[in-house]
């Protein structure tokens, strides 16, 4: 990591982001599995080689799907249509305290200003059908950030997201999308998303262009904008509402949460209130946030990012693990989640065994991630 040192993180080669691509775009292959492999083999283009053999020892029942080279560059040529491109964990651009995060995207596809993608962040998010007090109250509070130096990160959707983007142009902000960025939604922010990109702000998503947005993709897109963020602000949400999903990432990766109160008898802020109750920092003006993130603001702009070196030379290869050692993971595993710390003592395996096991079992398929690096086995199996 000698290159690393400077503070100024790692520079993806045009072959390393190719190779990347296609591993994170092969199946069962997430952000935690994709850095398990690297780890374990040195690089992406190992990687790929290995993942029809791991695929077929950990049981899969049909071959796993590798993403060709031909999609992979095909994608990267509709991000340089588009005006966009595609950073690495560890790179210079790629924002510091999503890096910190598990499970971190490899790979962000991002168009609009770079420098808005590194500044410290506030998230604000709330709800779509905002009542117009709660969306003058959000832009308020996110233009103060802007003007304190703090970007503002929101999803882009209908109510209290489109206040804060729209308050927050002239400072920057940064739109985290649940589909691919030719795929954005609502259409009829379309033209605020366009004022973002061509102006101080950013667009980001880690999933692949042209990929349409999905129910299940929108808990995705509130982590992201959790992790980006250095406190998430939350401005009306209703008892089961997408901002309190946000909100439970941000509690898991030590983000400040910040919510706004109001009535009990309004619905919309039934979810706020319950944040507030739990623990949140209570908000009644841009005061309270910015004394609260001052201190993270200041570390996060004088500390440089943590340089990371996600590939290395070339590991001699390690001796594939035995049916005794699979059977003895399978036999510990069940559909409850486990430390794979636990696996280890509860085994007696060496940690590369273990851990190479869990890969093999990760791309067939029947294995589950969890949050705090928990494991599980599929059900069914």
């Amino acid at each position: 990591m000698d290159d690393a040192r400077e503070g100024t993180g790692i520079v993806l080669t045009e072959r390393q982001r190719l190779a990347w691509l296609r591993l994170i775009r092969s199946d069962n292959v997430g952000p935690a599995t994709f850095r398990d492999l690297i780890n374990h083999f040195g690089s992406a283009e190992r990687a790929l080689e290995a993942l029809p053999e791991l695929s077929r020892r950990g049981g899969a029942k049909r071959p796993i799907r590798v993403a060709s080279r031909e999609e992979a560059e095909r994608e990267l040529e509709r991000a340089h249509q588009i005006g966009a491109r595609f950073v690495g964990v560890g790179e210079p651009d790629y924002p510091p305290a999503l890096r910190q995060i598990d499970g971190a995207p490899p790979l962000l596809c991002v168009k609009g200003h770079a420098p808005t993608g590194i500044t410290p962040a506030l998230g604000v998010v709330g709800a779509r059908n905002a009542s117009v007090s709660g969306a003058k109250f959000a832009a308020f509070l996110a233009r103060e950030a802007g003007k304190a130096g703090y970007s503002v990160i929101s999803g882009l959707a209908r109510g209290i997201d489109a206040a804060a983007h729209r308050a927050t142009l002239d400072f920057g902000t940064i739109a985290v999308l649940a589909g691919g960025l030719d795929r954005p939604y609502p259409p009829e922010n379309l033209p605020l998303l366009s004022e973002i990109v061509e102006g101080r702000g950013l667009a980001i998503s880690e999933m692949p262009l042209g990929w349409e947005p999905r129910a299940r993709d929108f808990p995705r897109r509130n982590r992201l904008i959790a992790g980006v963020a250095l406190g998430l602000l939350v401005v009306e949400a209703a008892a089961r509402s997408g901002s309190l999903i946000s909100a439970r990432y941000a509690g898991d990766f030590g983000r400040l949460v910040f919510a706004v109160p109001g009535s009990p008898l309004d619905p919309r802020s039934e979810g706020t209130n319950r944040l507030i109750k739990e623990g949140a920092i209570l908000i009644t003006g841009p005061a309270d946030i910015l004394e609260a993130l001052a201190p993270l603001g200041r570390m996060a702009r004088t500390v440089p990012p943590k340089a990371d070196e996600p590939e290395r030379p070339e590991s001699p290869d390690m001796p594939t693990p035995d049916n005794h050692a699979r059977a003895a993971i399978l036999d510990a595993l069940s559909p409850t989640p486990v430390e794979i710390d636990d696996l280890l003592r509860y085994t007696g395996l060496p940690a590369q065994t273990v851990y190479l096991i869990l890969l093999e079992l990760d791309l067939a398929g029947r294995l589950h991630r969890h949050a705090g690096g928990r494991v599980s086995l599929a059900l069914g199996d």
